[in-house]
């Protein structure tokens, strides 16, 4: 059976900086696959040429066994599959909470008013924001709800596969918490998810497996129990002992 999604040997580079230079991953259906790994060290970018916000130089890009790098093919369909979840969370400030769920619904899976607003409230009621809450506009919401509406607009239209990009990122401390729980529900339902974080307890708890990418290239992946306490790479081991003690230093900290 083949994998819902398959990257390969993927370069993508910016003018004279070699930002991907063959990234080749697979993710299976139900999957949670968790990428960590150094700033520029081109994460953000492979997730981006997932979703073709940016196009990659070479390499192919499978989803259900259809390139989605070839070409004439339908981009706005493609993206109707694949779930993209911000770390600044991209909402329409002029829009409620329910407004910006169901903009996709509507305009994209050209689904009617009333089914739209009923597939919004249920996906919005899916990650914690009630009725009430939904009619409020994102300047109103913390950043932890607005994150939440975020993914709710991805699950809402009902993708194959969600990618998210470092999710918890632009929040304050206190307000990761709720937006890691939906994360974890999400996995725990079998929802298809790449993810990029730096929330090494995430993945440890809802991660299947956890791809290192560094200098862009994966460097090593694996289940969470082997690369995260036995990574066979030095380059994979000093990135956690670098994490490790950002984590420490944060607690210390906090305790203070």
């Amino acid at each position: 059976m083949m994998p819902l999604l398959r990257v390969e040997d993927v370069h993508k580079a910016f003018g004279n900086q070699q930002v991907l230079k063959g990234v080749t991953l697979n993710v299976e259906k139900g999957q949670t696959k968790v990428i960590i790994g150094p700033s520029g060290g081109g994460k953000s970018t492979l997730l981006r040429c997932i979703n073709l916000l940016i196009v990659p130089d070479s390499g192919r890009i499978f989803l259900d066994d259809e390139e989605i790098t070839g070409r004439h093919l339908n981009i706005s369909h493609i993206r109707s599959q694949i779930g993209f979840v911000f770390q600044h969370y991209n909402l329409f400030m002029h829009l409620t909470a329910l407004e910006n769920v169901k903009l996709g619904l509507v305009k994209v899976r050209k689904f009617g008013e009333q089914e739209a607003q009923s597939r919004a409230l249920n996906a919005l009621e899916e990650v914690g924001i009630h009725k009430d809450i939904a009619r409020h506009y994102p300047a109103q919401l913390s950043g932890g709800q607005q994150q939440r509406v975020g993914i709710a607009r991805a699950v809402a239209m009902e993708p194959k596969i969600i990618l998210l990009d470092e999710p918890t990122s632009a929040l304050d401390p206190e307000l990761i918490g709720e937006v890691l729980k939906v994360m974890e529900d999400l996995a725990d339902s079998g929802a298809t998810m790449l993810t990029v974080t730096h929330e090494i307890g995430f993945a440890t708890k809802a991660a299947d497996e956890i791809v290192f990418l560094a200098d862009g290239i994966v460097s090593e992946e694996g289940p969470p129990n082997e690369l995260l306490l036995n990574p066979k790479k030095e380059r994979t081991r000093e990135f956690l002992a670098s994490m490790h003690e950002l984590n420490s230093g944060l607690r210390e900290g906090t305790n203070n």
